[in-house]
């Protein structure tokens, strides 16, 4: 089982192809910071900008700078160690690579839009000095180290707790605070402003649905391999986790919005919060717990001509032609 301790080594014969399907089809999908033209942000930035839109950005780019690197060390501490299918490493060792791209862009767009050396060391350390970006820290942080001495799955208790590390990366962090912070880039966008800001974060947004779906397809995986572990006791506290995760969501929320954005409310926030979380419920098999709508018709059709756009331009270019017939249940 995938769960089960141990290091299996062997590709043949595959027991979770879809795995090693998720990996080709990330590998295909490969683009660089290079191609983002920051030039025109600059300009917005400086001329376009009232100061509420740029508290917004320095919040934003402040939470980016340590993001997306707490997410790869808990890949690299506890996730790898413990989904003993080499097909699963596979796709977790190309998740590790976007996890670091995703550090050299927002490296990049720091020091883009915060040219002075002392405010962008303030935006590195905002995560021990501003609250409200603390405080997703610290929850971050606590669900890292609620299994950092976890050896092996053994008993239900420790699976249940890998388990709770897995969901609360997939649904939480990268499901609900970086999915906030994508609506808030895309807010900028649907007023004309900060379109590499846009265009990046069009290519991260297709990373990290990426790995939900990896991570929810591996939950979904161990709950047909071991449902006793899904008892009503796991359940209570994936809520709780979800409930904690977008309190800690609208307290940056409202930090982000304390100057007044136009065309932002911290009940509408709120609201949205709520309708991606009762998704990422319903990727896990759960009910709805939130009476939500989306408020946001600018993220009512997120990235469909961008994709498009970008499978036209970057197929040819990135993908490399396979030949023969692949058996994915054959023996050595």
């Amino acid at each position: 089982m995938l769960l089960d301790p141990g290091m299996d080594l062997t590709l043949r014969p595959m027991r979770y192809p879809s795995f090693y399907e998720r990996y080709r089809d990330a590998i295909k999908n490969t683009w660089t910071v290079e191609e983002v033209d920051f030039s025109i942000d600059v300009n917005d930035l400086n001329r376009k900008m009232s100061e509420s839109d740029r508290h917004l950005i320095h919040r934003l780019v402040a939470f980016f700078a340590t993001g997306d690197s707490i997410v790869a060390n808990n890949l690299v501490l506890n996730l790898y160690k413990h989904l003993n299918a080499p097909e699963a490493r596979m796709y977790l060792s190309r998740q590790l690579f976007e996890e670091a791209l995703h550090v050299q862009f927002y490296l990049t767009l720091l020091d883009t839009y915060i040219p002075d050396i002392k405010e962008r060391e303030e935006a590195f350390a905002a995560i021990e000095t501003i609250p409200s970006i603390k405080m997703k820290g610290d929850f971050m942080f606590k669900w890292m180290n609620s299994i950092s001495d976890l050896d092996e799955c053994r008993t239900r208790d420790e699976r249940q707790q890998f388990l709770l590390n897995m969901i609360c990366f997939a649904s939480c962090i990268e499901g609900l605070f970086f999915f906030g912070a994508f609506a808030y880039v895309y807010y900028l966008r649907s007023r004309g402003l900060l379109p590499g800001l846009a265009t990046g974060t069009n290519w991260v947004f297709r990373d990290e649905s990426g790995h939900m779906a990896f991570a929810f397809e591996a939950v979904e995986t161990i709950q047909r391999e071991e449902p006793e572990l899904f008892d009503d006791n796991l359940k209570s506290q994936i809520l709780d986790m979800l409930d904690e995760a977008i309190e800690c969501e609208c307290q940056f929320a409202e930090d982000v919005l304390s100057h007044g954005v136009i065309g932002l409310s911290l009940d509408d926030m709120r609201e949205y919060l709520q309708f991606i979380a009762n998704q990422r419920l319903q990727m896990l098999g759960m009910p709805k717990r939130y009476e939500a709508n989306n408020p946001f018709p600018f993220m009512e059709m997120q990235d469909v001509q961008e994709l498009a756009n970008f499978f036209e331009r970057r197929v040819s270019a990135y993908q490399t032609g396979i030949s023969g017939d692949i058996s994915f249940d054959a023996a050595f």
